[in-house]
């Protein structure tokens, strides 16, 4: 039995177990030849280890013998105990700092730019690992196997699950991963790099929430997470790291740290000065974005304006008369025609009224070359916020509304764009299949609104 000040093969002194279930042990150790801290990871074969064990005990040495990353533990020996023991031995370097799960269990709460460093720590093993020929598959990643120093520094630890080749048709590899973590198809013993990315996605989501991955809801195997203030275009990077469909998924590590490069330099991009005298109003905060566009009256709808009060005072002119004759005139009276035709004349006028101006205003757009602007939307509302949108548009007290998910938005290509040329300026909000005008007619938007407001929707959103 292995004690504590028990020194292995003359070299390694034995301090303080840091791990251990059912034959394996993990000691943090000295070096006695230079006195510096060692982890010691011990592995027994007996009927209680398996071959595959001991497969992955063998593989995780010879793999980490030729590992060369500043935040990787240094590999230092490989050695068995004596025959009466049986103990398989492998030393490395001591990482001084505290797992992310200890953190976690501590109360610790990673906002959104820790965590965004952490990933691009992480990422950036990961290229190096998976760069190599053939490639590094770590096939465990989990806040226990990464350490966190007081310098910020991540250490990804424990390739007791490494795999060091590429799967190939037919080939069988030993089932290795975490549930929650590992994605479906490396459960059934076909990881791949994007393997690794997912077990990234949902070890970041578990900073995030502090609810361990297994625990969280799937909607169409999505995970569905709820943490407040996350920039919006930072959650659909962190679904595309989680999807189930391993073809959906970033592909490799250098293309999830361009994606999320992309984000941040959407964030944090230039915005272009609101133009004067714009009549969109905005109101931006770290949990909610809403626009707001109020479309004047048409000067041809002001000119009906002034025919309808035309043909009120001819209403009123008509009831005048109608009044000034007093009593019905006898029939056959010579005011007797004369009553009919007000009395006629003052029924019929709103009627004729109404049909003159809908002719008028016909006449009128078409000769502008705007008949579409009768049936435009006098006004738009468009409402963000982290997990929806919506878009509503009201016209002659008409409302029309529109809702979605938010990290729909910008799925497909071309997420915000010019229509034809020629056409007013406006915005085209792509989500999913469908796409929403953000325009207005009267007076139409101008180039400058156009682009202050793409810009200032795509920052708030993180799109690339």
């Amino acid at each position: 039995m292995l004690q504590q000040q028990q020194v292995l093969q003359g070299r390694y002194q034995l301090q303080q177990i840091l791990g251990h279930n059912a034959g394996r042990q993990t000691w943090l150790a000295v070096d006695v030849q230079n006195q510096t801290p060692v982890v010691v990871k011990l592995l027994t074969f007996s009927d209680r280890v398996q071959w595959d064990q001991l497969r992955l005990f063998e593989r995780e040495a010879q793999v980490l013998k030729y590992l060369d990353h500043s935040r990787i533990p240094q590999y230092r020996d490989f050695f068995c105990l004596d025959d009466r023991l049986f103990w398989f031995a492998l030393v490395q370097d001591y990482i001084d700092g505290s797992t992310l799960k200890q953190l976690l269990e501590q109360g610790k709460q990673f906002d959104e730019a820790e965590v965004r460093q952490l990933a691009k720590q992480l990422l950036e093993i990961l290229t190096y690992l998976h760069g190599l020929s053939p490639p590094v598959l770590h096939r465990d990643i989990k806040p226990s196997n990464l350490i966190l120093k007081e310098d910020h520094q991540l250490y990804l630890i424990d390739f007791g699950a490494v795999q060091d080749r590429a799967a190939k048709e037919g080939a069988t590899f030993t089932v290795a991963g975490t549930y929650g973590y590992a994605p479906l198809e490396q459960l059934g013993g076909r990881a791949t790099p994007a393997s690794d990315l997912y077990a990234l996605g949902t070890t970041l989501i578990h900073l995030l929430t502090g609810v361990a991955p297994a625990n969280l809801y799937r909607e169409n195997g999505r995970i569905q997470f709820t943490a407040l203030h996350l920039n919006p275009g930072f959650v659909r990077w962190l679904w595309r790291l989680t999807e189930a469909n391993v073809e959906l998924r970033f592909m490799t590590a250098q293309e999830a740290v361009q994606a999320l490069q992309n984000n941040e330099a959407a964030i944090h991009s230039a915005v272009v000065v609101k133009p004067k005298a714009s009549r969109i109003q905005l109101k931006k905060s770290p949990q909610q974005l809403e626009i707001f566009i109020r479309g004047s009256i048409p000067a041809w709808m002001k000119g009906l304006g002034l025919v309808s009060l035309a043909y009120i005072a001819y209403i009123a002119y008509l009831a005048y008369s109608l009044m000034s004759l007093g009593k019905p005139p006898q029939y056959g009276s010579p005011h007797f025609l004369q009553y009919l035709d007000l009395k006629y004349a003052l029924l019929t006028a709103p009627l004729s009224g109404a049909l003159a101006c809908m002719v008028l205003s016909v006449l009128n757009a078409v000769s502008n070359g705007s008949l579409l602007a009768i049936a435009s939307r006098h006004s738009t509302h468009l409402r963000f916020d982290s997990r929806h949108f919506e878009i509503s548009w009201r016209w002659l007290g008409i409302r029309k509304r529109k809702q979605g998910k938010i990290t729909d938005i910008g799925l497909s290509q071309g997420e915000f764009d010019q229509p034809n040329s020629g056409s007013t300026p406006n915005v085209i909000l792509t989500a999913g299949t469908d796409e929403y005008l953000i325009s207005s007619t009267d007076p139409p938007m101008t180039e400058a609104e156009r682009c202050w407001l793409r810009q200032e929707i795509q920052q708030w959103l993180g799109l690339e």
